[in-house]
């Protein structure tokens, strides 16, 4: 069969097969692809986390801005996220989808690389799925399957007035890199951390084993909308400070003033997928020397307060007026 066969021309099960001799069952996987169900072990005394997303085509991504290969990483990166922001180890993922059989092998092939290559980076195991026929577009959708002690596991309502509000890395990045993929740029830093996110795992796990954070969410509609979602479980408010918002040089050169655009994205602009946390001052000495240890970079940007409401502050301590503060699927445009 050519590498630019149709999907057609191998069928549903031949797709199963050509994914399935791409997968070797890991560690906790009795049974995997080929029964009618996957059978995994849990570690002792962990509960199960269990995160799932959907990726379609023409909403959550574009074919003619990003390769196959890229999609497929990005699309578990995403989940990935999810059991990081829980303080919890990825184990098992499921893959459903639904596909044009019109596709071309070679685009499926990648998506599936992509995905295994970012599976094996992180030490998590394909155990199975579906696939359906689509009639004009690629649906992606995942599930991914970790797990945690029930008391490390961290949630979103445990911030508390007087909390600090962390955020690894830099914001604002993938959303800059999506703007300039649709002006036609196609490589770079900025790009890359679009279409190629990197979950933070690793420090999420680390967090959580050390009792850290009191409340964690990831970064993936923007920082101001996913710090709401911390701030209404919690029953609280949080006054942000501009200045010490984290942006990349790469960002900054793009932007020499902090404009309103800047502002905007660094602010709103989604898809960063870092680790947005609040911290009790008491355990600021361990964050910072754990954060040392770990050797990812992190800003306190703000705090937490006891009167609701979300607010950002220049130098001056003047309040920004805030329009749209992140993605919203079902929002007015």
């Amino acid at each position: 069969m050519s590498y630019d066969a149709k999907l057609k021309s191998l069928g549903e099960f031949g797709l199963i097969d050509r994914i399935a001799r791409c997968v070797t069952n890991g560690a906790g996987v009795a049974l995997g692809i080929g029964d009618d169900a996957a059978a995994v072990a849990c570690s002792t005394g962990n509960l199960s986390l269990i995160t799932t997303d959907m990726l379609v085509e023409g909403v959550h991504f574009d074919l003619s801005l990003c390769d196959g290969f890229s999609l497929g990483k990005k699309s578990l990166s995403v989940n990935l996220s999810d059991i990081a922001a829980m303080g919890g180890t990825p184990r098992h993922f499921l893959l459903s989808m639904a596909i044009p059989p019109s596709s071309n092998l070679a685009l499926l092939d990648d998506v599936i690389r992509g995905m295994m290559q970012r599976a094996t980076e992180f030490g998590v195991n394909l155990i199975g799925g579906d696939t359906c026929s689509s009639p004009d577009r690629l649906v992606l959708s995942l599930t991914v399957l970790g797990e945690q002690l029930p008391e490390k596991i961290v949630r979103r309502s445990g911030a508390v007035p007087g909390d600090n509000v962390c955020v690894t890395g830099t914001v604002g990045d993938s959303a800059l890199g999506l703007q300039l993929l649709k002006k036609g740029e196609r490589d770079g830093f900025l790009i890359s951390r679009h279409l190629d996110p990197t979950p933070r795992v690793r420090e999420g796990r680390a967090l959580a084993d050390e009792g850290i954070p009191s409340a964690m969410i990831d970064l993936s509609d923007g920082l101001l909308a996913d710090l709401q979602h911390i701030l209404d479980s919690s029953s609280a408010g949080a006054r942000l400070r501009l200045a010490d918002i984290p942006l990349s040089p790469h960002f900054l050169a793009r932007f020499p003033a902090m404009d309103n655009e800047a502002r905007a994205m660094a602010l709103s602009g989604g898809e960063d997928y870092e680790l947005l946390f609040t911290v009790p001052h008491s355990r600021m000495p361990g964050l910072y020397s754990l954060m040392r240890e770990v050797g990812t970079p992190f800003a306190v940007i703000g705090s937490v307060t006891e009167t609701k409401g979300l607010s950002v502050v220049d130098n001056e301590g003047n309040e920004l007026p805030l329009r749209k503060k992140g993605f919203d699927h079902f929002s007015e445009p």
